[in-house]
């Protein structure tokens, strides 16, 4: 009788129970339901806008980036909405990411001025990969541009690092942006010695070069120093050109005008 009494009194319970594990299963399906499609729905909402920052052109290093943020923003808001249907308290959730957030932000508030320079480097491309540039004191060819720095390779086949926020609020020379720029040598004469020959000696180096762009046409200049005079002999050329000719003229000039009997750099006047 007892017995009887004890199952009586569970088959009561769980008959008493049994409309709230039902409602708690059902509203578990459903957030399992709507996880599956929504997970499906982001994921097929970044692939789209994949397609369209590739067919825009955007470079694909912030594209990835880019959808990697999407994706895991929607996610995220997905699994909130989802905890919320099956009786999670998200509030207080909410409220502990969003200040984690700030702190996170307080603290990297230099590696986040460099990843948003990062940003607005690969969207407005002041300059790309193979450029020639001159930025933060440092001259070299572009490598790679990452996310929080831009990786240069100088003359000396050092390899060198600035932080995106340096180059996007800064000045930047960009070489390869123009289809010519100019070179110069420059040497010091004796007054005594022939300007108009040194003139057609020099000149002469060019003529014939078909590195050197023919209009506008390379030039001499003279400048009178206090013992000496300075010519320069300039030029117009493509940019991967002007360090091999400037050195190829450099020492080119040095010869033919000490064969000429030329006096270079001898400081034969007294200064006035």
């Amino acid at each position: 009788m007892v017995m009887e009494k004890q199952i009586h009194s569970i088959l009561e319970q769980f008959n008493g129970l049994l409309p709230l594990i039902l409602g708690y299963a059902s509203q578990f399906l459903l957030a399992l339901i709507v996880l599956f499609v929504g997970w499906k729905l982001i994921n097929a909402v970044t692939r789209t806008m994949g397609r369209m920052m590739e067919a825009s052109h955007i470079e694909p290093t912030l594209r990835g980036f880019l959808l990697s943020v999407v994706g895991l923003f929607l996610k995220a808001l997905l699994l909130i909405s989802v905890a919320s249907m099956v009786g999670i308290a998200t509030t207080s959730f909410v409220a502990v990411l969003g200040a984690a957030g700030l702190a996170v932000g307080m603290a990297l508030q230099g590696s986040l001025a460099n990843f948003a320079g990062g940003v607005l480097i690969l969207l407005f491309r002041p300059f790309k990969v193979g450029d020639s540039i001159t930025a933060g004191g440092s001259s070299g060819t572009v490598t790679s541009i990452e996310m929080f720095r831009t990786v240069l390779l100088d003359a000396n086949n050092e390899i060198i690092y600035i932080p995106n926020g340096t180059l996007s609020n800064n000045i930047v020379i960009n070489s390869s942006e123009s289809d010519r720029l100019a070179g110069a040598i420059s040497l010091l004469i004796d007054y005594n010695d022939d300007l108009d020959k040194a003139r057609a000696l020099l000149l002469g180096l060019t003529e014939n070069d078909t590195q050197v762009i023919k209009d506008p046409a390379p030039s001499v200049s003279f400048l009178p120093k206090p013992a000496n005079i300075q010519v320069t002999l300039g030029f117009w050329c493509a940019p991967g050109d002007v360090s091999g000719l400037v050195a190829k003229y450099s020492e080119a000039s040095i010869k033919v005008l000490q064969k000429e009997g030329y006096r270079l750099g001898v400081t034969a006047r007294n200064a006035a």
